[in-house]
């Protein structure tokens, strides 16, 4: 098992003065940031999920403090610095790292990368998504990857030495090719949450009873 964090500090300049932090605009009524949190709690190889908020996520904070979530208040003014602050409380040597901004997240998606992971071999692993895929939603990718041939765009799921991360050590990535529909949605824009939105709700009516 490992432990997660959800990067929640962020300015969320993207989406623009609109009186809502990031992670609190709802999809299917839920705020995004906890539908990333349920899907990393859900997993059985999930042990401890951890938040990072900042003074640009003070709503963000005391939602997740009402709903009994485990928060670190970090600068949300650098990745790298808040990405530390939190790692500094952590344990173990490897955790896995999700934003705040991926409301189609599942269990699913969480374990296939936790078990692709070889603690052994490797001292980074990011989940990315067949390009085709992305653009068939309707969404452009801002950086994309080539691998064997193809494009990949990161999902921004992904596990990270902890230890050497801390340490400053650059981390040697591999890439786990996915064409999970799960990890397509990453929310920066408003036009990606409505796109989100309408995802959730075309699943929810076509659940089964």
């Amino acid at each position: 098992m490992m432990e997660a964090l959800v990067n929640a500090g962020g300015k969320g300049t993207r989406m623009g003065e609109c009186g809502i932090e990031k992670p609190m605009h709802t999809i299917g009524d839920v705020p995004v940031v906890k539908r990333v949190v349920d899907a990393l709690s859900s997993s059985g190889n999930i042990s401890r999920v951890l938040v990072s908020v900042s003074g640009n996520t003070k709503e963000t904070e005391k939602y997740l403090k009402s709903e009994g979530i485990e928060t670190i208040v970090t600068s949300g003014n650098d990745f790298v610095d808040d990405l530390h602050r939190s790692f500094e409380v952590m344990s173990g040597r490897f955790v896995m790292t999700s934003p705040s901004d991926m409301p189609l997240l599942k269990r699913q998606a969480v374990d296939a990368l936790y078990h692709f992971f070889d603690p052994d071999m490797m001292e980074s692993a990011i989940a990315v998504v067949d390009e085709k895929i992305v653009r068939s939603v309707g969404i452009t990718p801002s950086y994309s990857v080539n691998i064997d041939e193809r494009k990949w765009v990161l999902s921004g799921l992904c596990i990270m030495d902890r230890i050497k991360t801390l340490e400053n050590v650059f981390l040697k990535e591999v890439y786990m090719a996915t064409d999970m529909f799960e990890l397509v949605v990453n929310v920066n824009t408003h036009e990606e949450l409505e796109l989100a939105r309408k995802m959730v709700e075309h699943q929810r009516s076509s659940s089964p009873l």
